[in-house]
C-alpha cells in the first residue's frame, strides 16, 4: 500500500485485510469443520485461484518464403538470456571516464539566482558542474526537437517546470555524482512571475495552447445536431479523466560521449532516435553533423521514451564530455529518470452523446483537453491518435473539439502506439475487423462466459467478476529507411539497417529478410545460409537518414530496404553465377563469393527504401475478450482469461510477433476490458489499475 496516493484507500484496505483475516482464518480455527458456502449471505467468500498457468497460441502461416514466416527463435537471444548482451552502460569505461548527474529543478517557474552544495563528503568528490554557461557560443541551448519545436537542455535563466535540467554534476563515479546532486541547494525567485500552470483547467483559463496543424487535425464525421435531433435519450455532460503513466523501461536513460580528433565526438546512446540525436547534439555544440557520431547497439526498452525524450541526457553528457575533453557517461537512476523524463499525455474529457431506445448511439460529441507540458515535442500528432481509435465504433454522428495544453510540467511524449494520422476503413481493400469479432466471440465461448459471471456475482458477496470484448484498430504507416547489405571475401554477410534492435526483434526479422532474398544463390535453398549473416548496431555516420524506430512499422521498413540491398546484389551475382554454372551445374556460394571479389564485382549495396504512395498508410485489426475478479475487500484484481485474435497479414516471425502481440494487448485491451469489466462495480479508479497478481488462461490467435 506504500505510495498509493489516497489514504483513505489505504485505510479501507487495511481494514479489508484484517476483516479478511478474521472471517477466513480466525473462524477457521475456531471451527476447522466449517465449510463456507458461497451465498449471497456469506461475510466473506473462499475461492482459491490455484488452477495451473495455461497459454495456447494459433497461428496460420506458409513457407511460400523460407525462412520468413518461420518462428524462429530471436537473433542472439542467447546473449540477452545470459546477461552477456551489451547495453550502452555495459560498454567498459574508457580511461578517465568521468561520470554525471543531473541537477534539476523543484520549482514550476522561476528564476534560478544561485546553486551550492551542502558541505558534505559527495560535494567534495565534484569535479565540475556544467550548465548552460558552458555551451560554446556557437552552439544553443537545446535539449530536444522535433517537427514542432524545439526544447532547451537547461533552464536558463527561468526553469520553466519542476523535474528540468539546471546543470550536471561530475565526479569520478556514478555513486558519487548521484550521492552529490542531493546535496544541492538551489535558490529562486519568483518576483515578476506569473503563477505558474500546473493543470488543464488552468491552461483554459489562461488561453494557453500549442496549436495542432490543420494536417494533423482529425476529420468529423457526420452532423452531430442532425444526430441528436434522432436520439431517444441524451447525456448532454459527462466527464471522464484519463491519469499518465511513467515510461518503465529496463534500461533507464543512458549515454557515453567519448571525445575524438579534430573536434569530433563519438556518442554511445540508449536511443530509439540515434539520427535525430546527432543534430540535437551538433546544434547544442555548434558542430558540424560529421563531427557526430551516434551509436545505438540495441535499446533495453524504450516505449517511446527512448526516442525524443533521449535527447537531453545524450546532449548534455556530449557537452561536459566536450567540455572537459575527456569521456563522460550518465546512467540516470530510476529516481531521476521517472522524474526528468515525462509521461503519457493525461486528458479530461467532456462528452455529451444521444442514442436509441434500442441501445444504437447516434451521435457524440467530445471536448477534449490534452495536457502537453512544457513544450511540443510529438503532442501534435494525439489528437488524430484519439480520435482514430474512438472510430473503430460507429457513433452515428462524431463532433469534437480538442485542444492542446501547454503546462508548466514535463513534456509529455508518444508512448506505445499514441496513433498516427487518421486513415479511413472505406479506403482499405480488405476489412477483416468484423470476422476478427465474431470469431472471437465464438471461440472464446463469450456468451456463455457472460451468463457465468452474472450468476457469479449473484452469488458471491466480496468478489465480483466481470467480462468485457473490445475491437482494436492501429493506423500503421511504413517510413522510408535505409539498408545496407554487405557479403565478405569469405561468404559471411553483414547488414545494417537504421532501425534500432529494442528487443522488438528487429535483427531477427531482418536477417530471415536477408537468407531468403539471397537464398536464390544459395545451392540449399536457405539452410545454414542464416548463420552467415550477422546484423550490425546503428551508427550515424556509416548508414544515414536511419529515421525513428516506433509506430510498429520499423521491422516491415527496415525489412524492405534489407531485400531491395539484396535484389541489387543479386542483379551483380548472376551475371558470374551464370558463367559459373556452365562450368559446373552446382556452384557453391562460396566459389561464387570469391569469383566475384576476384572479377572485382561490388558486393555492398546500400539502399534508400520509399513506400509507394498507395501503401504508405493501412489498418491493423485485432480484438480481446478479457475476463477479471475483483476482491471487493483489497481490491486485488485477478485475470482469469484473456483471448485475443490479430490480424498481421503474414507474420515475418509468428514467435516473435506473439510476444509483441502479447505485450500491445497487454497494455490496450487488457487494461481496456478491466476497466469497462470492473466499471459497475468500483467508482475508485485506484482500484482499477492495481497489477493483476495473477493470469491464469490466455489465448493468442493470428489470421
Amino acid at each position: 500500500m506504500k505510495g498509493t496516493s489516497h489514504p483513505e484507500y489505504r485505510i479501507s484496505v487495511a481494514v479489508g485485510f484484517l476483516f479478511s483475516f478474521l472471517c477466513v482464518h480466525v473462524k477457521g480455527i475456531a471451527d476447522p469443520g466449517k465449510t463456507f458456502s458461497t451465498s449471497p449471505d456469506d461475510s466473506v467468500d473462499i475461492i482459491e485461484h490455484d488452477s495451473p498457468l495455461t497459454s495456447r497460441q494459433e497461428t496460420i502461416s506458409g513457407d511460400e518464403y523460407k525462412p520468413i514466416g518461420e518462428p524462429m527463435k530471436k537473433y542472439e537471444v542467447e546473449l540477452q538470456a545470459s546477461g552477456e548482451a551489451v547495453y550502452v552502460d555495459d560498454i567498459p569505461a574508457p580511461k578517465n571516464c568521468l561520470h554525471g548527474e543531473f541537477i534539476y529543478s523543484t520549482q514550476p517557474l522561476a528564476f534560478v539566482k544561485n546553486i551550492t552544495f551542502k558541505s558534505s563528503l559527495s560535494s567534495q568528490k565534484i569535479i565540475a558542474v556544467v550548465s548552460a554557461k558552458d555551451i560554446p557560443k556557437e552552439g544553443q541551448n537545446i535539449g530536444s526537437m522535433s517537427m514542432f519545436g524545439d526544447e532547451p537542455l537547461f533552464g536558463d535563466p527561468i526553469t520553466e517546470f519542476a523535474g528540468q535540467a539546471l546543470g550536471v554534476v561530475i565526479a569520478e563515479t556514478q555513486r558519487y555524482a548521484d550521492m552529490a546532486a542531493k546535496q544541492v541547494v538551489v535558490e529562486y525567485d519568483i518576483v515578476d512571475l506569473k503563477p505558474p500552470i500546473l493543470t488543464m483547467e488552468q491552461a483554459v483559463q489562461n488561453n494557453s495552447y500549442f496549436n495542432v496543424p490543420a494536417v494533423f487535425y482529425p476529420k468529423q464525421v457526420g452532423d452531430f445536431s442532425v444526430g441528436m435531433a434522432e436520439a431517444d435519450h441524451k447525456i448532454l455532460s459527462t466527464e471522464v479523466k484519463l491519469a499518465s503513466q511513467y515510461y518503465f523501461y529496463m534500461e533507464t536513460q543512458t549515454a557515453l560521449a567519448i571525445p575524438d580528433e579534430d573536434n569530433t565526438i563519438v556518442v554511445y546512446s540508449s536511443s530509439q532516435y540515434p539520427d535525430l540525436a546527432q543534430t540535437v547534439i551538433a546544434k547544442c555544440l555548434g558542430i558540424p553533423l560529421g563531427n557526430v557520431c551516434v551509436i545505438t547497439r540495441r535499446v533495453g526498452g524504450g516505449f517511446g521514451g527512448k526516442a525524443y525524450r533521449s535527447f537531453p541526457v545524450a546532449t548534455a553528457a556530449t557537452l561536459c564530455a566536450y567540455k572537459l575533453r575527456c569521456p563522460v557517461r550518465m546512467y540516470l537512476n530510476r529516481n531521476t529518470d521517472m522524474i526528468m523524463v515525462g509521461s503519457r499525455h493525461p486528458m479530461k474529457a467532456h462528452y455529451s452523446v444521444g442514442f436509441k431506445s434500442d441501445g444504437k448511439i447516434t451521435a457524440l460529441h467530445l471536448d477534449l483537453l490534452i495536457d502537453a507540458g512544457i513544450s511540443e515535442d510529438l503532442s501534435p500528432i494525439i489528437p488524430s491518435g484519439v480520435i482514430s481509435a474512438l472510430k473503430k465504433y460507429n457513433w452515428g454522428a462524431l463532433s469534437f473539439d480538442i485542444k492542446l495544453c501547454e503546462t508548466n510540467n514535463t513534456s509529455k511524449s508518444s508512448m506505445r502506439a499514441p496513433g498516427d494520422t487518421q486513415a479511413s476503413a472505406g479506403e482499405e481493400s480488405t476489412y477483416t475487423l468484423h470476422s476478427i469479432f465474431n470469431r472471437l466471440a465464438l471461440t472464446s465461448s463469450y456468451r456463455h462466459r457472460a451468463d457465468t459471471v452474472k450468476q457469479f456475482n449473484i452469488c458471491n458477496k466480496w468478489r465480483k467478476r466481470g467480462i468485457s470484448c473490445v475491437p482494436l484498430i492501429f493506423n500503421v504507416s511504413p517510413r522510408s529507411a535505409p539498408g545496407r547489405v554487405s557479403v565478405l571475401k569469405d561468404g559471411s554477410i553483414v547488414v545494417q539497417v537504421g532501425g534500432i534492435e529494442i528487443g522488438q526483434g528487429l535483427w531477427t526479422k531482418v536477417q530471415q529478410m536477408t537468407a531468403f532474398a539471397l537464398g536464390q544463390l544459395w545451392p540449399e535453398g536457405c539452410e545454414g545460409l542464416l548463420e552467415r549473416v550477422r546484423v550490425l548496431q546503428a551508427d550515424t555516420l556509416n548508414l544515414i537518414q536511419s529515421g525513428v524506430t516506433g509506430g510498429s512499422s520499423t521491422s516491415e521498413s527496415s525489412c524492405a530496404a534489407t531485400l531491395q540491398a539484396c535484389k541489387l546484389l543479386i542483379s551483380r551475382l548472376n551475371p558470374i553465377m551464370n558463367k559459373l554454372r556452365l562450368q559446373s551445374a552446382t556452384v557453391s556460394w562460396d566459389n561464387l563469393i570469391s569469383q566475384a571479389s576476384q572479377e572485382n564485382v561490388n558486393l555492398s549495396a546500400s539502399v534508400y527504401w520509399v513506400p509507394e504512395q498507395l501503401y504508405n498508410s493501412y489498418l491493423n485489426y485485432g480484438a480481446g475478450i478479457s475476463e477479471v475478479e475483483i476482491d471487493l475487500i483489497t481490491g486485488a484484481i485477478t485475470i482469469l482469461r484473456s483471448d485475443l485474435v490479430y490480424d498481421c497479414g503474414m507474420s515475418l516471425n509468428p514467435a516473435v510477433d506473439l510476444g509483441q502481440v502479447f505485450l500491445c494487448f497487454l497494455f490496450f485491451v487488457f487494461f481496456s476490458n478491466m476497466q469497462e469489466s470492473c466499471r459497475s462495480l468500483y467508482y475508485e479508479e485506484s482500484f482499477l489499475f492495481v497489477v493483476p497478481s495473477i493470469l491464469q488462461k490466455f489465448y493468442i490467435s493470428f489470421i
